[in-house]
């Protein structure tokens, strides 16, 4: 197996942890969202959720549990959306070229930033998870030591396949584009109807039905699907509602997950074998 792209996981994971200001803001911003948002709207939904009983058997969360799954999702999604532009720096800065140049397939470009998006983001999603927790988070209740670390890692394995799939799609953006002001107005383009027509902070069965129909599609609904599975369990009620997820459920939602990395894997392999850098 040809093992040359760790080099460039390597070296993008260096420039991660050497950048301390983005490295914080990426891990602060989300804990805000999550203790201010989080607990600001936790009373109101949690009155509202207080009015209509669960049923025999069902756990009953508050709002903050129900959301910290949106905010790990959120993190990720932003974390795997921007991951891409160290090759535009790259290719601005002439140093891609020499990337380019190297006597290893480009597949290996593609390899090595997937395999960084997946660290950085399981490492982050790990520390609002943590931190969550210690907000009230009622995450992994009454769970015992072997489903506990299955559930963890059931959690990690969504996080690493839902930021492939985004990290390849940013390399492949990254790798078409010409200047970082550029690329950042599409993250953010894609960013806000990603993660509000998804699941991460409301249920979707009030949407209208076009838009249940393209948060069905969204894998960042997924992702919070398979979170929930885990960290809750299939069958919990929250605001109001009673949420089920059953096996087949969660099968469908990683699968699409799986779909989702595939097909950005061979675009962003498409793009790089394409690509012309002087």
């Amino acid at each position: 197996m040809d093992r040359r792209f760790l080099a460039i996981y390597w070296r993008d994971m260096l420039r991660y942890v050497r950048f301390r200001t983005l490295l914080l803001s990426s891990l602060v911003q989300p804990a805000l969202w999550l203790a201010f948002f989080g607990i600001a709207m936790s009373s109101s939904f949690d009155a509202i959720g207080t009015q209509v009983p669960s049923g025999p058997g069902i756990p009953q969360v508050g709002y903050l549990t129900f959301m910290c799954a949106g905010v790990i999702s959120m993190t990720t999604l932003f974390t795997s959306l921007f991951g891409g532009m160290s090759l535009l720096f790259d290719k601005n800065w002439g140093l891609l070229r020499e990337v380019m140049a190297a006597p290893m397939p480009r597949s290996n470009i593609v390899l090595g930033m997937g395999l960084s998006g997946i660290t950085k983001s399981c490492i982050q999603a790990g520390i609002i998870l943590a931190f969550g927790l210690l907000l009230g988070v009622r995450f992994f209740d009454g769970y015992s030591p072997l489903r506990l670390a299955m559930a963890v890692g059931g959690i990690f394995a969504f996080v690493s396949v839902f930021a492939l799939g985004f990290v390849f799609l940013s390399s492949a953006i990254a790798i078409s584009m010409e200047s970082p002001e550029g690329m950042q107005g599409i993250m953010t383009l894609l960013t806000m109807p990603i993660f509000f027509a998804s699941n991460a902070l409301y249920p979707v069965e009030a949407f209208p039905e076009a838009l249940r129909l393209l948060s069905m599609a969204n894998p960042l609904s997924h992702m919070v699907t398979g979170i929930r599975y885990f960290a809750i369990g299939p069958e919990f009620s929250a605001i109001g509602r009673t949420f089920v997820c059953s096996s087949t459920d969660l099968f469908v939602s990683f699968g699409a997950l799986c779909l989702f990395s595939t097909l950005t894997f061979l675009f962003a392999l498409h793009r790089v074998r394409v690509a012309r850098v002087t």
